[in-house]
């Protein structure tokens, strides 16, 4: 294993921050670790793995990776990556992605294929046991999404680092909630991860991507700009929005 970057302790950092505030891991908890290809899934998974050496409480973790239908080898490429790192990764091939992409689909084809995958997901994971889900959302992924609700669906919402659901038999959980895209950028160039190359047609031509874009113009005239939006989503002052 190479030397661990100097990025490697920001990211425990930030991830024992959201861990420890949001009580996300508990005792005997069996997790699904949702696999996409990408440099946050991939981290996320092997920053668990490697805190669970560690941590004092025991957890399981299940890699799942759902392939959306584009690429069929795709998978067997994921399933390979991670035997290197010792996991076993649940995989499972869907045409989730070619469906959203058809004449069937009214809707913004992204929206349908991840909430497709989305509910898949949530079927392998209880199939396998887990009571909870880890996603590889980031800090920019949050802030990425409170835009995007406002922009295309009118209200002023993001993606919850704890959320139950079905009455909680299981609960999703964003460790990476609180980290940096740009530390996990370069914590995967340092570590020397393989990223597997997002094969849909709609990859960086999406709502996301155009939202992403506006924010890093954003940011590269102001540096404060990018925390300060994180931090005005915890202080929400209800009495000064519209009712």
């Amino acid at each position: 294993m190479p030397k661990l970057p100097y990025t490697y302790k920001a990211l425990t950092r930030h991830m024992g921050k959201a861990l420890h505030r949001y009580r996300m891991i508990a005792d005997g908890d069996r997790i699904a670790v949702g696999i996409s290809g990408g440099k946050d899934s991939f981290s996320l998974m092997w920053l668990l793995d490697d805190l669970r050496k560690r941590a004092p409480v025991k957890y399981d973790l299940v890699p799942i990776y759902i392939d959306p239908g584009f690429e069929p080898l795709r998978g067997r490429v994921i399933i390979e990556i991670g035997r290197r790192h010792g996991w076993e990764t649940v995989a499972e091939y869907c045409e989730f992605g070619p469906l959203a992409h058809s004449s069937f689909n009214r809707e913004n084809p992204c929206f349908l294929c991840s909430r497709l995958r989305r509910k898949h997901l949530f079927v392998l994971a209880d199939r396998h046991g887990c009571n909870k889900i880890a996603l590889g959302h980031n800090k920019d992924d949050l802030i990425e999404t409170l835009f995007m609700n406002m922009f295309y669906a009118g209200e002023i919402s993001t993606m919850l680092p704890v959320q139950e659901f079905f009455g909680g038999k299981l609960t999703v959980i964003r460790p990476l909630a609180f980290a940096d895209e740009d530390n996990i950028s370069r914590f995967v160039k340092a570590m020397g991860f393989r990223i597997v190359d997002n094969p849909c047609p709609s990859a960086g031509n999406s709502r996301r991507g155009m939202v992403k874009s506006m924010l890093k113009e954003l940011y590269k005239g102001n540096r404060k700009i990018k925390g300060n939006i994180f931090r005005a989503m915890q202080r929400v002052r209800a009495e000064y929005l519209l009712k």
